[in-house]
């Protein structure tokens, strides 16, 4: 992860639905950077001591301000909860420099499939900016659980008109991923991002019907989470979990369902999963902890990360 911080402003906080706010901001000392359309920045809230990784919904090219959206995660382990209760316009944050690991394809050639699931709609909110600049085909379809809790819905159909589809689950509508990736040429691009079952679902269907190469979903760099078995005691839930060869501790800890963990990217980049170690060594596999952070073993990420040896103690 970048290590650089940009000093910034909130300059305005809007409450999209019950459960979503967008936050705006400007630069304190320098001017923001243009960014492309799928990046991401890092939020510092430092008197929480949280890092949160976000996507950036405004106009890569116009960079007067950034902007992002955030869910408000009622299992948050302290990064929604903390955006949504306490930061307020006129704090002052840090954000490290944009990064992005969920590039649009530069393609004018050929047509652009989005797959939004709820809040995966942000990064395609920049999307947009590029692919309309650039003239290229491409059509968004739209998926949530109850349109009251979804944001952008109305400013998307004023901007996309026809090229958006819309699929609101309290309405008993929903999308057939095999019947939208099928009806596609096969020089498509197909993009998701969402929740896993929705990423795993157009991964599988588009990797059929159009070929890996034609399929991008926001992996923030293929990190395995393959290795020898090892046990993990989560010290405050007071019970333990055999991590195997093959999966890592997030999937774990979500087969057995008696923890919830926050995680965003599943991948090692955003830091939602950061756990503080209490026993033992981590692998570490992650792209957001620095070199320092590393050797330390003072804290993990259960997406990606794994044990050096047998046993790991956890702060869960």
């Amino acid at each position: 992860m970048n290590q650089q911080k940009i000093s910034v402003k909130v300059s305005r906080v809007q409450q999209l639905s019950p459960t979503i706010k967008m936050f705006e901001f400007i630069a304190q000392d320098a001017q923001l950077s243009t960014f492309s359309a799928g990046s991401h920045v890092t939020v510092h809230m430092d008197e929480a001591g949280i890092r949160r990784a976000y996507s950036l919904i405004s106009d890569p090219k116009r960079p007067q301000h950034y902007r992002i959206s955030v869910l408000r995660d009622e299992q948050s382990k302290g990064g929604s909860a903390y955006m949504h209760d306490s930061v307020v316009e006129g704090d002052e944050l840090h954000l490290s420099p944009a990064e992005n690991f969920f590039p649009l394809v530069q393609d004018v050639t050929c047509k652009h499939i989005l797959v939004a699931g709820g809040i995966g709609i942000t990064p395609f909110m920049s999307y947009l900016y590029e692919l309309e600049a650039a003239g290229m085909d491409f059509e968004l379809h739209y998926c949530f659980r109850d349109g009251a809790n979804a944001a952008y819905v109305n400013e998307l159909r004023e901007r996309v008109g026809q090229r958006l589809h819309v699929y609101d689950n309290a309405l008993d509508q929903h999308l057939s991923i095999e019947q939208l990736v099928k009806g596609q040429d096969k020089n498509s691009h197909l993009y998701v991002c969402g929740p896993q079952p929705l990423i795993n679902a157009v991964i599988e269907q588009g990797n059929a019907h159009l070929g890996e190469k034609q399929v991008h979903f926001e992996n923030f760099g293929a990190v395995a989470s393959t290795g020898s078995s090892f046990e993990v005691h989560f010290q405050r839930s007071g019970f333990s979990l055999e991590i195997g060869e093959g999966t890592s501790i997030l999937q774990a800890i979500e087969d057995d369902k008696r923890i919830a963990i926050e995680c965003l990217c599943r991948n090692g980049v955003c830091g939602t999963c950061e756990t503080s170690i209490l026993e033992g060594e981590a692998d570490h596999r992650d792209h957001y902890l620095d070199d320092d952070e590393r050797a330390a073993q003072k804290t993990m990420m259960l997406c990606v990360s794994r044990a050096k040896g047998q046993r790991l103690v956890l702060d869960i």
